[in-house]
């Protein structure tokens, strides 16, 4: 049987040199690497008690929804600036060269629910940092992160200590 790191495909110098990207199309084009990722993420949340899954445009879309599917949770997306069509709160964080702004719907997470955050990746862990306020701020309790890859020399990790994290896949290095 393959592992999830047999789906994941490395490009080295992209999108700038000494990067190595890590490349989830392979994954998600390949049935089989799709239900192996999404199994694993899933068995993650093995005997947390959670009521919503979150997920950032685009790829925590595309792995939160099918785990909320699944288990039979109600998903809510968090989307860049300007992309949700009633009233939101939002969340500016650092980019490595600039900055960047997350939405939610204010009427999408109720005080008291147990969330669970989804995407792709983490690496410095400012995404995920900006998700977990936007959920505090409208009541929610973040119960754990989930994520099919870390990047674990960046450390976002640590930025997120307090925080039950979960990855599936570790790299070292960018």
């Amino acid at each position: 049987m393959r592992s999830l790191e047999d789906y994941i495909r490395t490009i080295p110098n992209f999108p700038k040199d000494g990067i190595m990207f890590r490349d989830i199309t392979t994954v998600l084009q390949d049935k089989d690497g799709l239900q192996l990722a999404i199994d694993s993420m899933q068995k993650n949340l093995d005997g947390v008690d959670f009521d919503v899954v979150v997920g950032a445009e685009s790829r925590g879309f595309i792995f939160g929804m099918p785990i909320a599917y699944n288990l039979k949770k109600s998903f809510v997306p968090i989307r860049k600036k300007g992309k949700l069509p009633a009233e939101t709160i939002e969340e500016s964080y650092d980019l490595e060269y600039g900055q960047a702004t997350l939405e939610i719907h204010k009427d999408s997470i109720n005080p008291g629910q147990k969330v669970v955050i989804v995407d792709d990746l983490i690496a410095t862990g400012g995404t995920s940092e900006a998700m977990i306020k936007l959920v505090e701020r409208l009541g929610g309790k973040v119960v754990q992160l989930n994520f099919l890859i870390e990047l674990s020399d960046l450390n976002g990790r640590q930025k997120l200590a307090g925080y039950d994290v979960k990855s599936c896949v570790q790299y070292e290095g960018e």
